[in-house]
């Protein structure tokens, strides 16, 4: 319950600062910094070296490939029934196509699950998410902005310099040889990481922003019923009506598969020109909606998972 009302509490609060003067507009830009260079980094670095390796994490791993690749097919189809602009359909793909895994899911799945249930977060989360976004986002930004595309070297350098992909590269380099950092060293980790769920919160309270009338309202909410509803519906036919697997690892898939748009993909379309004010919308009406369907998605799980 305190996680719950912690997860509530710091969304306000980012709500209530943006009225404050002396916090500057780029307060969300800095608190974002801080998560993606040293807070994400050293979750990775406490938790990844402890997971046990097996076959079994391939699917939480790809569950942020599939949701891209199913984003991608789909808005390209609806695109050309429709004649929908290339802006259009990439700020869909991006927008709808990648979850907030990080930033709205660790404060989530700790509160639901505990810290048990951030040992598969951090699979879903960094060769998942953040690596689609390094890779495929930023090939998709490019290619649907009309852009130059961007060579092979620099998409590679901007993976390679992206520090939450250094220390998932670490962390699983010392999962593969089964070594951990001294207890003193990982408690440090761990008590950065802590750090995440407030501040996160707070960022994303930060951004929220709403509109009352909107052209794109129709294209909101095809986005978001793909992205809360039927990518994590997919999921849960996977692992309950395929797999028949019903564990805590299947449980935090199918919540992170229902999470809200990412911001930093939302902030990816913008930069690009892709749709700017749906991007926005796509973020600021997901995340408070996100609470509600991850609610159901929650109630359901925890009554057929036994």
């Amino acid at each position: 319950m305190a996680n719950i009302i912690l997860l509530f509490l710091c969304l306000i609060i980012g709500i209530l600062i943006q009225r404050i003067k002396a916090f500057p507009k780029n307060t969300s830009a800095v608190l974002n910094q801080y998560i993606l260079f040293i807070a994400l980094p050293a979750m990775a670095l406490h938790y990844l070296p402890k997971v046990q390796l097996s076959l079994d994490l391939l699917l939480p791993a790809s569950i942020a490939w599939l949701s891209f690749g199913l984003a991608f097919i789909l808005f390209n189809i609806l695109g050309k029934i429709f004649g929908w602009s290339k802006k259009l359909i990439g700020c869909l793909i991006l927008t709808a196509g990648l979850g907030n895994t990080s930033f709205v899911g660790i404060p989530i799945i700790q509160a639901l699950f505990g810290d048990e249930g951030l040992e598969t977060l951090i699979i879903v989360d960094l060769p998942g998410t953040f690596v689609v976004f390094s890779t495929l986002g930023i090939i998709t930004a490019t290619l649907y902005s009309n852009q130059k595309k961007s060579n092979d070297g620099s998409i590679l350098k901007k993976m390679l310099s992206f520090p939450p992909l250094i220390a998932f590269l670490v962390g699983i380099s010392l999962a593969i040889f089964k070594i951990d950092f001294p207890e003193a060293l990982s408690t440090v980790f761990k008590q950065l990481a802590i750090t995440i769920s407030p501040i996160a919160l707070i960022s994303v309270g930060f951004q929220l922003r709403f509109k009352t009338y909107s052209k794109h309202f129709k294209f909101l909410a095809l986005g978001l019923f793909f992205q809360l509803i039927l990518f994590p519906a997919i999921i849960f036919g996977i692992f309950y009506g395929i797999l028949n697997q019903t564990d805590l690892v299947a449980k935090v898939c199918i919540i992170e598969s229902a999470m809200a748009p990412m911001i930093t993909a939302a902030i990816l379309s913008n930069a690009n020109g892709l749709k700017p004010e749906l991007s926005n919308m796509m973020v600021g009406y997901g995340i408070p909606i996100s609470f509600i369907t991850i609610g159901i998605w929650y109630v359901i799980i925890e009554h057929i998972f036994i």
